[in-house]
């Protein structure tokens, strides 16, 4: 799954990589958690990339109360256009999340070691995404989104069972647009990222507080050779427990 993550790139050169015609100016933000404001990027009715913020948790159209529903941070890419839930959204709301990188704790018998995952180049990354709006009885809107996850590729693999779906600039267009690809021609961009794409490095439990969001959580901490992440001896690796997606779970 994917329960935080980061977007510390500045805005221009998020700008530029998506190809997007606002200008927002957003500060950096360390530890995006569930909830909070989660920045997407979809196609308007004019064909165009358009950024935009909703809260990440999605809430479907249908819902008659909200505060009954699940909170649905991801979404299972192999069922996600069998789920109620993710259905239409998979046919009609599709977009990329941006994302500098993104955190995942490994399940050892000592507690859970958190690790920050990023482009092994640094750079800012895009993935898989789905929003919808729900509308109150009294005639407001809320947007809101969810992060595609998909099987471990060989790197995460040791860490967790899961990761977000990464989408490379070459299919964002095909992603984006609702109007001329369906959900099954979609759905064929949605496999692990290569094993080579992402570094992994253990960090501090302060990304374990939501309040804490300050760059020093991505200062790597050391680990005794039982708890090594990636690089290691693989069998020095201790596999990760099955976490289910499409909910919000305790992550700590």
């Amino acid at each position: 799954m994917c329960g935080r993550l980061a977007l510390t790139t500045p805005p221009d050169a998020v700008r530029s990589f998506f190809s997007y015609e606002e200008r927002p100016n957003f500060p950096p933000r360390y530890n995006i958690a569930p909830t909070q404001p989660l920045a997407i990027v979809r196609q308007n009715l004019g064909g165009k990339r358009q950024f935009h913020l909703v809260r990440w948790g999605l809430i479907p159209s249908w819902t008659k109360d909200p505060s009954s529903f699940s909170l649905l941070i991801n979404a299972r890419a192999e069922t996600a256009s069998q789920k109620p839930s993710f259905r239409s959204a998979m046919r009609h709301h599709r977009c990329l999340v941006p994302a500098s990188g993104f955190y995942e704790w490994r399940r050892t018998p000592e507690g859970k070691q958190p690790f920050w995952i990023q482009p092994a180049d640094g750079g800012v990354m895009a993935f898989a995404g789905l929003w919808d709006t729900w509308s109150d009885p009294d005639g407001g809107d809320i947007d809101t989104g969810a992060i595609l996850t998909i099987r471990a590729n060989r790197m995460m693999s040791p860490i967790h069972d899961r990761m977000p779906v990464i989408l490379k600039p070459e299919v964002f267009d095909t992603w984006l647009d609702v109007g001329r690809v369906d959900r099954r021609e979609a759905e064929k961009l949605l496999l692990p990222v290569e094993d080579s794409f992402l570094v992994a490095t253990p960090v501090s439990s302060r990304v374990n507080k939501v309040s804490n969001d300050d760059a020093d959580l991505h200062d790597p901490v050391e680990l005794d050779d039982r708890l090594a992440g990636p690089g290691k001896d693989a069998g020095a690796n201790r596999a990760a427990k099955p976490v289910p997606d499409d909910s919000q779970l305790d992550l700590f």
